[in-house]
């Protein structure tokens, strides 16, 4: 589990670097595109060539695509109408995408993570119920697809790792992962990125910096690797860590004059998605 914490504490702090220095300043291709070339140069070189499966390999790469890919093109479009505290609020819903993925895995239907579901559409509305417009509404959908494709990838990785066991070292095989993303990202640049929003300050580039060689490159693949070491519940858990950590970090740092009390309102109903769908799980476990 330590190292789900320590990427816990990197996540938290790149979440306020990426609102404040770079959303709105630098385009959000640009960046996951920088992000996934830093992180490729860490670990291409690494990555064992003719000693992995092509079924491993197919599925590193499609893993790539969801988790960091389509992920972080829609978190970082998310920034354009959202705050930090509100797109941190709106990724604690990945646990229950978790879920939704493992019950569709299962051929089964949980009616509580439908509930779930529209108890966390309640929460999001309450915290900008006087702003409420598409553009919210937009960023908000663009973090639930960002929560499914991250927890798709981390589900994806376990089963994959489980099914394709290997003496080499996770890092000899990681570096499809950011292969995948990268058949994500650069055609999402050339497509829809602008380059009059390039970076220009020496800041922008060095928090890109950090954000490919620290979040990214060892930050996704001690994740993974974590994920591999602890269980279905403890890994929800820590998908929801980064929330509070990063809450206080940007409350106390940057936004000083948050309306906080909205903002802990609506999270709490949040909240309560997040227990009522595990509350489906610890009854669905339960003998008949």
């Amino acid at each position: 589990m330590g190292y789900l914490l320590f990427v816990t504490l990197i996540q938290a702090f790149s979440f306020s670097l990426i609102g404040e220095y770079l959303a709105g300043h630098v385009d959000s291709y640009f960046a996951v595109l920088v992000r996934v070339l830093l992180a490729g140069l860490v670990f291409i070189p690494l990555t064992r060539w003719r000693s992995v499966g092509p079924a491993f390999m197919r599925g590193m790469l499609l893993i790539g695509a969801l988790q960091f890919g389509v992920t972080y093109v829609c978190l970082y479009l998310s920034f354009r109408v959202l705050t930090v505290p509100e797109v941190l609020l709106f990724t604690i819903l990945t646990p229950l995408h978790v879920t939704l993925i493992e019950d569709a895995l299962n051929r089964r239907f949980n009616p509580w993570a439908l509930i779930a579901a529209l108890v966390a559409v309640g929460g999001a509305a309450v915290i900008r119920y006087d702003r409420i417009n598409p553009d919210f509404f937009m960023g908000f959908l663009l973090l639930q697809l960002a929560n499914f494709t991250y927890a798709a990838g981390q589900v994806l990785y376990k089963h994959l790792v489980a099914r394709h066991p290997s003496d080499l070292p996770h890092y000899r095989r990681f570096g499809y992962f950011y292969l995948g993303a990268l058949a994500v990202a650069l055609p999402a640049f050339l497509l829809f990125g602008k380059q009059n929003f390039l970076p220009e300050a020496p800041l922008q580039w060095g928090v890109l910096l950090f954000l490919g060689l620290v979040s990214t490159a060892l930050g996704l693949y001690w994740w993974n690797k974590g994920a591999c070491l602890v269980n279905g519940g403890t890994l929800a858990v820590m998908n929801n860590l980064h929330v509070p950590v990063g809450l206080l970090m940007n409350l106390l740092i940057w936004n000083q004059h948050e309306e906080l009390g909205r903002l802990l309102l609506g999270g709490s109903v949040i909240l309560l998605a997040v227990w009522i769908s595990r509350l489906g799980i610890r009854r669905d476990a339960l003998p008949v």
